[in-house]
Order: structure tokens, then C-alpha cells, then sequence
């Protein structure tokens, strides 16, 4: 942003023929910056992981605000979706199709064809995941209510689902299944909701910034914490693909699913060091 003003501010004193001295000045000031500022960037392995373990827990305990929101309204929904299909059984058939229907009548899971394709499956579920914690972070956009939309369908779905699997006598079956990757690939989307409710925020109530500059620190702080999601789905995803349809014992897949969990909140909540205040 220092940049392009001080490319402004020179193409006013290129126009002043008395004003040199000044324009030389700040001429070799921006191709000094220019260097630096655009300058290519090596990145690395080690440069990811020591963002992942020093950077991320920093940025997402910055923004936890925004992901416990994002978390109430999943739950809020998720609560809403299983109390409804409890009530009224046939609600069930407004998120789940006919085949799925068909299939828990016979006390069946649907993921069990996942088995015999795993490895395109898992492709497959790796960009799905990934599309849908993206659109729910660029949902913030439109003023938040895009991720608000997008948390309440993945919400509702997942607490319609849970009911009618009970109704069938199939939880276990289902949580058995859910668990070794929702560990985490729920809160990653629940991350990713937070992500566009900063955005949302930014575009709402700018505070004391101009509503450009909030939108452009908002952008920048929501884009820094959805990034850490991204490991997150590739090992969920082959979690989901491999190991959760598999025929592993239920016991060691609800093992795996909270020793993951275990693992993820130790990584975000794990202390963080702040660097001392120089007052000059």
C-alpha cells in the first residue's frame, strides 16, 4: 500500500519542473522497494513447516473469535437438522436421496463402495472438501452471509444424517465412518467459516479504518488463517478415501479419530511467544 502511494506521489512530482531534487529522491527510494517488495520469493518445505508450527497457532488463536462463531452455528444448525428428522422422519428426504434411503433401510453404509476405488475416490474427496472450505471462506464477500449459508447446509446435513442413521439403528456404523477423518476435516471447514466471517466482519464494520482498507486487512488476516486448512483436508481426505469405509475395527478408528483431535488442538492452542514491545 506504501508502495503504490509513493508511485502516486511521484507521478505528481514528475509534473513540477522545480521539484527534482525531490522526484530523484523518491525515484531511487521506489526502485528500492520495488526490489524488495517484488522480489521472487524462495519457498520451501522447511519454510511451510515452520510456518505451520511457529506462524499458524499465533494467527489462529488471533482469530478465535471468529471461528467459535462459525463453530455455534454449525452445532446450532446441526442440532436444528436432528431434531427435525427426530420429529418428523420424512424431513430426512429434503437432504438425503432416495439411494442413501434405500440403503440404510437394508442396514447399510453408502460409503462402503469407496473401498474398491480408494485411490480416485480420495482425489476426489480431497478437492471436494477443499471446494467447499473455499467457498465457504470466499462466502464472507457478500457481507458474511454466504459462509452463513454454506455453514447452515453443512450443519443441517450432518444432524439430518445422524438422526435418520439412528432411526435405522446404524450411529455407530456412521460415527465409526465419521470420525477417523471428521477429526479433522470438520474443523477445518469450521476454520474456513471463521476465515469468511472476518472477511464478513471487515465488509460490515470497517471501525476505524476506511472501508477499503478494513476489506484489505480483513482479506490479508482471513486468507492467513484458511490457509492452515489445507493440510488438514489432504490427511483427512485420504483418511476418508483409505482408512474410514476400510473394515478396521470400530474401536481403532474412534482410537485414531481422537488421537488426531488430540493432536490438532495441541498444534492450535499450544503456547505462543509474543515478541517484547520496543517503546522508543
Amino acid at each position: 500500500m506504501l508502495y503504490r502511494q509513493v508511485a502516486a506521489d511521484l507521478s505528481v512530482l514528475r509534473r513540477d519542473e522545480t521539484a527534482q531534487t525531490y522526484t530523484d529522491h523518491v525515484n531511487m527510494l521506489l526502485a528500492r522497494a520495488h526490489h524488495i517488495i517484488y522480489s521472487r520469493k524462495k519457498t520451501s518445505w522447511m519454510t511451510l513447516f515452520r510456518f505451520l508450527k511457529d506462524e499458524y497457532p499465533s494467527i489462529f488463536q488471533k482469530q478465535f473469535g471468529y471461528v467459535l462463531a462459525s463453530l455455534l452455528v454449525s452445532v446450532a444448525w446441526g442440532i436444528l437438522g436432528a431434531a427435525l428428522t427426530s420429529a418428523r422422519p420424512e424431513f430426512m428426504r429434503h437432504y438425503v436421496g432416495p439411494a442413501m434411503i434405500a440403503t440404510m433401510e437394508q442396514h447399510k453404509m453408502w460409503t462402503e463402495s469407496i473401498v474398491s476405488v480408494a485411490p480416485q475416490e480420495t482425489s476426489h474427496i480431497m478437492t471436494n472438501n477443499l471446494s467447499v472450505s473455499f467457498l465457504t471462506f470466499a462466502g464472507g464477500i457478500v457481507f458474511g452471509l454466504g459462509t452463513f449459508a454454506l455453514l447452515f447446509n453443512n450443519g443441517m446435513m450432518l444432524g439430518v444424517i445422524a438422526a435418520a442413521c439412528h432411526q435405522y439403528g446404524m450411529s455407530i456404523a456412521l460415527w465409526s465412518f465419521v470420525v477417523p477423518h471428521g477429526s479433522l476435516e470438520l474443523p477445518a471447514i469450521i476454520i474456513a467459516g471463521g476465515a469468511g466471517f472476518r472477511i464478513g466482519r471487515a465488509m460490515l464494520f470497517p471501525g476505524g479504518y476506511r472501508w477499503k482498507e478494513s476489506v484489505a486487512l480483513g482479506g490479508i488476516e482471513a486468507s492467513r488463517l484458511v490457509s492452515g486448512v489445507i493440510p488438514m483436508l489432504v490427511v483427512a481426505g485420504c483418511l476418508e478415501g483409505f482408512f474410514s469405509p476400510s473394515h478396521a475395527p470400530v474401536w481403532l478408528k474412534f482410537t485414531v479419530g481422537a488421537l488426531l483431535f488430540s493432536l490438532l488442538l495441541t498444534w492450535l492452542f499450544r503456547p505462543v511467544k509474543v515478541a517484547p514491545v520496543t517503546h522508543i
